[in-house]
Parts: structure tokens; sequence; C-alpha cells
């Protein structure tokens, strides 16, 4: 279990008026929900990509043992990209860092967390190319089978939890983005990639992916069906997040599991594509992808949210509570703590139902 922390103390809850969860106060039970499991660990899937993932991850093996990680397969830049674009693979990177945040703190965990993320420097074609890419690359090629060698690289690590790709094919990220030629301010232009969307200048719309409908990857979408709880964000929120609710199979999961859905937030707007964005803001453009798509906790950083009242209302056209938590490294950088996440997650778990006691 998590080190208790002072701030813990500090989580404070927004509901819904005339709501006592979110669901009109009902149990997860009464409203078709996984009822709860005495003795046993919370079956947790976290969806995202990059930085964020990793956080959640980070925060979510601290308070539970079975943790799936679904990842998105839509970056094209750097050594994911030169690998996507050399030998057709899905791009490795976004995997690659969930596999080190899932790495133990032992020191088996660590030294392999570092290797795996260490970055060849070079004047030759090895610079900047991760060992971890190219170990997942060279598993695929020697398996043929994208969740066998995941599955295999896990072990190696002694991860604490499982890796899985959102899709079996690598997608193009693609976004309709206002003003992106500043000489054309009301103009809408498309912006192919996600490390071009990730940083685009002018106002991103929305996004879709090449193939439009992506098979996904059927372990992913059992994951999620058999969930206990599903954690959503936090991340890129056009590059990481929404691209999951844009895979067919998988936002079908997402509706009809009957695990409690997390949303947690940023810390922070993201110069590019979401500069400028109010908390709110985010799950408005979040509901314009998945309009069917329902949540029971929305989590974010108190400091974060100026305009609790309105953060509240568009949590309840979800359905969903808010959690206002302590999560933001003391420093101030705008970065997840993973011990004041785990915390904030775990309480989150218990005041919406726990299952069981958890290690």
């Amino acid at each position: 279990m998590t080190r208790r922390t002072p701030r813990l103390s500090r989580l404070r809850r927004v509901v819904p008026d005339g709501s006592t969860d979110g669901r009109g106060g009902r149990p997860a039970e009464a409203r078709g929900g996984r009822p709860r499991r005495r003795g046993t660990q919370p079956k947790v899937v976290a969806l995202g990509g990059g930085m964020g993932l990793s956080a959640s991850l980070a925060a979510l093996r601290r308070i539970t043992g079975d943790l799936t990680a679904v990842v998105t397969v839509a970056d094209d830049g750097g050594s994911s990209g030169r690998l996507r674009d050399e030998l057709g693979v899905l791009p490795p990177g976004d995997l690659r860092k969930a596999l080190a945040a899932l790495c133990g703190d032992d020191d088996w965990g660590q030294t392999w967390a570092r290797v795996i993320q260490h970055r060849f420097q070079s004047k030759g074609d090895l610079h900047e190319h991760a060992v971890g890419n190219l170990l997942i690359v060279a598993l695929w090629e020697q398996l043929g089978d994208h969740v066998q060698a995941l599955d295999l690289v896990g072990r190696l690590l002694g991860a604490q939890g499982r890796v899985l790709p959102m899709s079996a094919v690598p997608l193009e990220l693609q976004a309709l983005v206002k003003g992106h030629d500043p000489a054309r301010p009301d103009e809408v232009d498309t912006v192919r990639g996600q490390a071009t969307v990730a940083l685009t200048p002018g106002e991103v719309q929305s996004v879709h992916v090449v193939p439009h409908d992506p098979p996904a990857v059927p372990e992913a979408v059992e994951a999620v069906l058999d969930a206990d709880w599903v954690v959503l964000g936090p991340g890129s929120w056009f590059s990481s997040v929404i691209p999951h609710l844009l895979v067919p199979d998988l936002l079908d999961a997402l509706t009809q599991t009957k695990a409690r859905r997390v949303l947690s937030l940023n810390l922070a707007p993201q110069p590019g594509e979401t500069e400028g964005f109010s908390p709110q803001r985010h799950l408005e453009v979040l509901g314009r992808h998945a309009p069917k798509l329902a949540l029971d906790v929305v989590l974010a950083d108190e400091a974060a949210v100026p305009d609790r009242a309105s953060l509240t209302d568009a949590a309840k056209r979800f359905g969903a509570a808010v959690e206002l938590a302590p999560v933001a490294r003391p420093d101030g950088t705008p970065r997840h703590d993973p011990e004041l996440l785990a915390a904030a997650y775990d309480r989150i778990f218990r005041m919406h139902g726990r299952i069981g006691p958890w290690r």
C-alpha cells in the first residue's frame, strides 16, 4: 500500500447536485456495475500514451498487482517513427515507456528501466534509438506476435503489470485545426502525424485516425470488459487520450464494460494541441469524440481547477463525480507525483466501491 501523506487528507469530492456518487447514489451492482469481490485486488486497465500514461502506471502499480496498460500506436516521431517507416512495425516508443513505468523499485527493476530507456548517441544510424525500442521490434520479428513479445519483455523486466497495444496496425493521426496558418486564422486545415499534431499552432477542432476503422487488439478489448476499474488519461489529449476512442471495438468495450471509469485530467494545458484549454473544455472535446461514453469519476489536481462549478457541470454530463486532490509534484513542475497520484486513486477506489484488501 502506498505511503500515506498529510496532503491526502485534502482530497475533496465534488458531486452533482442531488447525487451522492454521480450515478444517483446507487451502488455499482444496482446500475449494472461489477459487484465487490472480497479478498482480491482490483483489475485495473489504464489507457493512454507517453508520459501521462507512465505517470498513471507508476501510481497504479503501487496499489494493485492486476494492472494492464493499453497504449496508443500512432507515434510517428523520433526512434519510433524511424522504425515504423523502415520496418513497417507498430511504433514501440509508448509501449516501451509503459513497460519502464511498470518496473519495480528494486535494483533489478530500476536497472532494466534505465536500460530500455537508454538512447544511443552516435554519428551513425543508431543515434537516438532507444534500447527498448530495438528489443521490442526484434522480438516482434522473432515471434511474429505483438502481445506475446510484449509479455516476454515484461517478464524479463519483472514488470508489475501487462502492456498491450490498442490496435494491431500502426495508425496515422490526423487533426482538423483552425488557424494552423496564422495568415488564415479562420480557415481549417488538416494536420497529419501525431508528432505534428502535438505541437500544432492553432486550435484543434477534432482528430481521427487512418485507417478509419482500425482493428483493436483482442486482448485489450477483453481486458477492458473484464476490468473493475478503467483509467483514461492523463496525457496529450488529442494525440494520446482521445485516439483510444477512435478504435471502434475498443470504444464499444469502454461503453459496455461494467467497470467503473476514471478520467484523470492533466495538470496544465499542453502547448500546441490544448493551449488555453480549461479542465472543463478537456471534457467537452472528449464528449464530442465519444458522446455515448459515461464516466464515474473525474480526477483533477485541486490547484489546476480555477472554476470548480464549471468542471462539476461538465462532469455531470458524463454522470461523473469530481474528485479534487493534490497530485502534482511539490516542486511546482506540471508533472504528477506517483505517490500522491497513487493515494488519490486508492482513495477513489475506496470511496466509489473498494473491492477488497489490496497490497
